[in-house]
């Protein structure tokens, strides 16, 4: 079973926040899959069903974002599921509305609701990051996200949350890289990673041409002869300058 969790605050008054785009998005999975309704467990609202062959558990704290560690924490203890099968869903400020990534283990980048899982399940879990923009100030980043999406955000967030629940699979599976190619494609990204190039097998082992052993074909062969000629002539050049020599002082 893999465990996923999306991140948001609980209560109407910020389900439609940037904040909330965890909630959303896993939402979105649980409908299209057909996940069994939401019932209140591990400090949260969990769903259960199957993505493909996969089961799962979709986890929605309702701790508040910053406590959200307890929930996922409990969860995973309570089920003996490793961090290795745990998948989180976030807003991420630092990427641009609509833009999606997606990595496993990491720095926390100031985000509260990782640094409480992190805290309370470990740090090598998968991150789904769900890029909603930055406000552009830090001094403006707390009221950003906890405030509605504008009326025109939804061109890219519905179509966007449509393509992360449509290829879920390859997400739950682990390959997450097939994940945001796949998501990437279906929204046009030209950022999106290229799916793996299928290299092709290479050729079965043939024969080499067969080399001529005549030595004088063969390098070896070729340098022995060489040789062969240079002590030649240096033993020419001797012979003469001792029979110069002789005839000199005789």
């Amino acid at each position: 079973m893999k465990i996923i969790v999306g991140l948001g605050n609980p209560g109407q008054q910020y389900e439609n926040n940037r904040h909330n785009v965890g909630f959303l998005a896993v939402d979105k999975i649980a409908d299209d899959y057909g996940f069994a309704p939401y019932r209140k467990r591990f400090k949260g609202l969990v769903a259960e069903g199957r993505i493909g062959n996969e089961r799962a558990l979709i986890i929605k704290p309702q701790t508040f974002m910053n406590e959200s560690g307890q929930s996922v924490g409990e969860a995973a203890r309570f089920l003996k599921i490793p961090e290795a099968d745990v998948i989180v869903l976030y807003d991420e400020i630092d990427l641009a509305p609509g833009k999606l990534k997606a990595k496993v283990g990491g720095g926390n980048a100031g985000h509260n609701g990782l640094r409480s899982i992190s805290a309370h399940l470990g740090n090598d879990y998968a991150r789904i990051r769900i890029g909603v923009g930055h406000p552009g100030r830090k001094d403006q980043v707390a009221n950003y996200v906890l405030h509605d999406f504008a009326k025109a955000d939804y061109d890219w967030l519905d179509p966007l949350l449509d393509a992360i629940a449509k290829h879920a699979g390859p997400m739950i599976s682990g390959d997450l890289t097939a994940f945001t190619s796949a998501v990437g494609r279906e929204l046009n990204d030209d950022d999106a990673p290229a799916p793996p190039v299928a290299r092709k097998p290479k050729p079965a082992n043939q024969a080499k041409p067969a080399r001529t052993k005549s030595a004088a074909g063969h390098p070896a062969g070729e340098r022995a002869s060489k040789q062969q000629n240079a002590l030649a002539e240096n033993l020419k050049k001797w012979m003469a300058k001792r029979t110069s020599g002789q005839g000199d002082g005789g």
